[in-house]
């Protein structure tokens, strides 16, 4: 039987706005299986940013129940969404966020740190994760000396190095032109191929295109959900 990683049940999510309620998700009911590789898509105010913070436990629904791995995360406070954050989710953002004085191996060592993972541990998993990104031989330089490629694969490994349930990566090319773009996706791809579950969010239909299925959401539905049957693959290694 398929292992249910993300089951998300009639999840809402309101804003209270000078004194109104800004509804901007209406009832999403999605479940995730391990190893999938899913694209979350939709037009600017679809409700997708909402339902990716959601989806990474930096926000709480309004209502409904969200399960994470077995978790109930839809009621949870502050710190217990930090714990449950660090331990099964790795983040890969646009922006990249890696921090510009340390090196490659210690940007992704961090998240081992509040892990309270000892230093010997810590290097040698991020060395790990580094290989898996193909990076091992520039684990010593500086964002600064790097490729805007190259600094996405640090922050994927970074996002690896805890060993997540869910890899959420938001819009994780947007800042990288079109052949790195696709250099990163063979990524992505390998990750999911070798057991991990990925859901992306993104607005390009050429970067959906990887996934395996892509849900598209509008007006803070679900509008469709469909298996990708014209799935880009991996031409090869990276």
């Amino acid at each position: 039987m398929t292992q249910t990683i993300i089951h998300l049940d009639n999840i809402q999510k309101a804003y209270s706005m000078g004194g109104q309620a800004l509804v901007v998700l209406k009832g999403i009911s999605l479940d995730i299986f391990k190893n999938e590789y899913v694209a979350l898509m939709g037009p600017s105010g679809s409700g997708k940013s909402t339902l990716m913070n959601i989806l990474g436990c930096l926000d709480t629904p309004t209502g409904g129940k969200y399960i994470l791995n077995g978790h109930d995360v839809s009621e949870m406070e502050d710190n217990q969404l930090a714990d449950i954050r660090n331990k099964e989710i790795g983040f890969v953002f646009q922006q990249f966020n890696l921090l510009p004085r340390l090196s490659a191996l210690e940007n992704v060592a961090l998240p081992l740190i509040y892990a309270g993972v000892n230093k010997k541990e810590r290097l040698e998993r991020a060395m790990e994760a580094l290989t898996k990104v193909k990076l091992d031989d520039r684990s010593h330089h500086k964002p600064n000396e790097m490729s805007g490629g190259q600094i996405q694969r640090v922050a994927i490994a970074r996002a690896l190095v805890n060993n997540p349930s869910l890899l959420l990566a938001d819009e994780p090319t947007g800042n990288l032109d079109s052949k790195t773009s696709e250099e990163v996706m063979e990524i992505f791809g390998h990750i999911q191929a070798s057991g991990n579950t990925v859901v992306l969010v993104t607005h390009e239909e050429d970067i959906a295109a990887y996934a395996k299925r892509v849900v598209r959401l509008r007006d803070g539905l679900v509008e469709t959900d469909k298996q990708n049957m014209h799935q880009r693959l991996m031409v090869g290694t990276v």
